[in-house]
């Protein structure tokens, strides 16, 4: 293990400006083509982005929005949920996924989660269920699927709509018992994504995006997006002001042929950790659901004792690591109005006083890798 590696520290836990000197020609001459045009807000370079992101999702529409907080707010606006209807989520998230519930006046109902794949167990979903449920969203969580064929057959057997949290998995698919696969925001009624600059399809600021099969959904969630219009100054629905800008749309444009790239990228850096780890039974690595593929969002480890002595070890090399999430949502401050208290999740609360995530990104270089895990490896010697 060498103190003076041959790179610059601190190691972040996303490298966009080497993407981006990477990319450094696509980029600048797709803002510069909307400089050019003047084309700011909406355009034919949103709508281009719009048809390949569709493409490339198999899916029949897809409409751009202003950030993935937005899109998940807009899906459930465009369920017609009522307040006081019950919306089943997960504790162990971004806020996100359940601020907008709380917001549209809506309750959340939380259930616990796997303690391998880090999302909902169907068997506690169904549980859940009271005549109140008007919808559930599961979480696609750092990078992987959740069990989307139960989840799927609960919806239909309930039937209860199923809104997609897919900000942390584009570009994955899920694997269907019958062989069929099929990318992970196409397969509930709506699905929901970020382009917040570290997702593994980001922009260059803000930006989000919702995915749907259904024509009169998507027609909808094309007017909420814009002030609840289909004409210009005549307001059929109560809508929001949400819209992804032409230039973020060409640096997404531009980015998307490589995204699949990304994610083998991803992969083969996970692949990486897991082998210079491997002999150290005092860290569990990422499970690697089978039902899905993975395109690692995060790499996340379990340490089972002394997760923060080892970021605060790995902070002195220069290291930096992140804890997603050290608070699950029914224990922070905002939520406790919804009635649930310590102990009420334990595999979620156990996870987050152990999961650590380590650098990851698609300029990860087994050089760094090797310092990171000479590091790790040191602290529990």
């Amino acid at each position: 293990m060498t103190d003076t590696p041959g790179f610059p520290l601190p190691l972040p836990m996303v490298d966009l400006q080497t993407q981006y000197l990477r990319l450094k020609p696509e980029i600048d001459a797709a803002i510069g083509g909307v400089l050019s045009s003047s084309r700011y807000i909406g355009g034919p370079v949103v709508e281009d982005f719009a048809k390949g992101l569709a493409a490339y999702l198999d899916t029949a529409h897809v409409i751009p929005c202003g950030n993935g907080t937005d899109a998940l707010q807009i899906a459930l606006m465009a369920l017609d949920l009522q307040p006081g209807d019950e919306v089943i989520t997960t504790p162990f998230t971004f806020v996100a996924t359940a601020e907008v519930i709380a917001l549209l006046k809506l309750k959340p109902v939380f259930v616990d989660v796997d303690p391998d794949t880090f999302t909902l167990q169907p068997e506690q979903v169904e549980a859940a269920i009271t005549e109140r449920t008007k919808c559930i969203i599961p979480v696609h969580l750092f990078g992987q699927a959740a069990e989307m064929q139960a989840l799927l057959d609960i919806s239909r057997k309930h039937d209860i709509p199923i809104v997609e949290d897919n900000a942390q998995a584009i570009g994955a698919e899920f694997l269907f018992r019958d062989g069929h696969r099929q990318k992970l925001g196409t397969l509930g009624a709506i699905g929901c994504t970020s382009f917040f600059p570290s997702k593994n399809l980001g922009a260059y600021g803000d930006g989000g995006a919702l995915f749907t099969q259904d024509d009169a959904l998507a027609e909808k969630l094309r007017m909420l997006v814009n002030h609840g219009m289909k004409r210009r100054y005549y307001h059929d629905l109560i809508g929001v002001n949400s819209r992804l800008d032409a230039v973020q749309a060409a640096i997404l444009g531009a980015k998307l042929p490589h995204l699949d790239a990304f994610g083998e990228s991803r992969r083969k850096a996970a692949d990486y950790y897991d082998a210079g780890l491997a002999d150290l039974e005092q860290v569990q690595t990422p499970v690697r659901a089978p039902y899905s593929t993975h395109v690692f969002h995060q790499y996340t480890l379990r340490i089972a004792e002394g997760r923060d002595a080892l970021q605060a070890h790995l902070a002195k090399a220069g290291i930096s690591s992140a804890i997603y999430y050290p608070v699950p949502l029914h224990l922070q401050d905002a939520y406790r109005a919804f009635g649930y208290g310590e102990g009420d999740f334990p595999i979620t609360e156990q996870l987050a006083r152990e999961v650590l995530s380590l650098p990851m990104h698609t300029e990860l270089k087994p050089e760094i890798q090797d310092y990171i895990i000479a590091h790790i490896k040191s602290f529990f010697a």
